[in-house]
């Protein structure tokens, strides 16, 4: 199969360089779910061992509206006293609209989602979360007081920035803070097995070079990052094959998000990706639901438009 679109939009090396910064947060994700898994895991058991209450069932099938907790029964009460103590900000305003106070008992990703940004009510498991949500999670469970979140939070500023770049492109000079932000992070955890991997993946695609992997033809040699010689055909480098299913993933990612995220929903940003994917046409014929959508909510944003004009009324 031959990749002509996708070798033309990786030779704009912006481009290229928010690909594997995108990628790599995939790689951190799954580096991260079972670290966290496990660790909110030990955390919920241990809140069960020192609080004989908070291992009662709910007596009222307590509930959320909205992201407020309203008439909960002393059981689900004393969740919410105890989630708000290990809050490192708890006067911040914490998502209880990912959370089903009932589950705070007997399921620990119940407890962890209080921790993370909104969107969460229906992840059931640490494996349906993106790399957002986790950090979040570190950043504001104190069960994670090893971890320092000064860490932590630059990673999840790098990236917000990579998300929202309105033209998907990121210079060398961001890719450089980015790399050794990340480099930083993973040093907090090179005692798990899991997050180590993902360190040595991370390092091996900063330092790939995407446009010799396309052609598969020329054999060519780059430098490392050490400065050593490495032939661009070596056993990882990758093919066009993944490369796209890379880009489709993290396209998908992004689209989803935007179009799930009504409240704050950026239009103008929506409308700019839409005209991304149509411009090229792989990508439009991979996104023609996701296309749709956004033209669905183009129409209806023009029709409000047109009602709250003097000539609408």
């Amino acid at each position: 199969m031959v990749y002509e679109e996708l070798s033309v939009r990786l030779n704009d090396r912006r481009y290229k360089n928010w690909l594997k910064a995108g990628h790599c947060l995939r790689i951190l994700k799954d580096g991260l779910h079972p670290y966290t898994n496990h660790e909110m895991r030990y955390f919920h058991g241990d809140l069960l061992n020192q609080n004989t209450l908070l291992r009662r069932p709910c007596q009222s099938s307590c509930n959320t509206k909205g992201n407020k907790l309203l008439g909960l029964c002393k059981v689900c009460s004393e969740w919410q006293t105890v989630i708000l103590r290990h809050h490192r900000q708890p006067d911040a305003a914490v998502n209880w609209d990912n959370c089903r106070p009932p589950s705070w008992r007997h399921d620990h990703w119940e407890l962890a989602k209080a921790y993370m940004p909104r969107g969460q009510m229906g992840k059931k498991s640490a494996n349906q979360c993106d790399t957002s949500a986790l950090l979040n999670l570190i950043n504001y469970c104190d069960h994670f007081s090893s971890v320092d979140t000064r860490v932590i939070r630059e990673v999840i500023r790098c990236r917000n920035e990579l998300m929202h770049s309105c033209e998907l492109h990121v210079d060398d000079e961001w890719m450089s803070r980015y790399q050794t932000s990340l480099k930083k992070l993973l040093h907090q955890f090179n005692h798990v097995a899991e997050l180590a991997t993902a360190a040595h993946q991370i390092k091996e695609m900063l330092t790939a070079d995407w446009s010799i992997c396309i052609s598969g033809l020329d054999r060519m040699d780059s430098v490392d990052a050490d400065g050593i010689e490495s032939d661009s055909a070596s056993q990882w480098e990758a093919s066009a094959d993944s490369i796209s299913q890379w880009e489709v993933e993290l396209l998908r990612d992004r689209l989803q998000e935007m179009l799930r995220d009504t409240e704050t929903q950026d239009t103008e940003q929506l409308l700019r990706l839409s005209d991304f994917l149509q411009a090229n046409r792989d990508l439009g014929e991979l996104f023609c639901v996701e296309l749709q959508a956004i033209s669905s909510l183009e129409a209806r944003l023009r029709g409000r438009e047109r009602e709250g004009s003097p000539s609408g009324t």
